[in-house]
């Protein structure tokens, strides 16, 4: 799903119009990644929470030539750890399908 179908379908769900459906998404992810930025999590109960992570520098291999090794930086990551109602759904869907 790409955010065009993404935003049909919270349009569709809300009763907004796609233009409000946009602005709303937009403030959401405009609001998530203010909040990552200053080092704060969002947590939303059930479905999960996105928070930054520090990398500490270390050693890696260069791709193209593996004899290579290379000084990755520290960095600090985004990441997203799912709630356990998505993780049951998502789980129950998945076993649907396989049977």
């Amino acid at each position: 799903m790409n955010k065009s179908e993404l935003l049909s379908k919270i349009a569709e769900k809300s009763n907004l119009t796609k233009v409000e459906s946009e602005r709303a998404l937009n403030a959401f992810l405009e609001t998530v990644e203010e909040t990552l930025s200053k080092g704060e999590k969002v947590q939303l109960v059930g479905f999960g929470t996105f928070e930054s992570r520090e990398r500490k520098a270390r050693e890696g291999r260069n791709p193209r030539n593996p004899e290579e090794v290379i000084k990755i930086p520290a960095s600090v990551a985004p990441v997203f750890k799912a709630g356990k109602s998505l993780k049951e759904s998502v789980n129950n869907a998945h076993s649907k399908k396989k049977k």
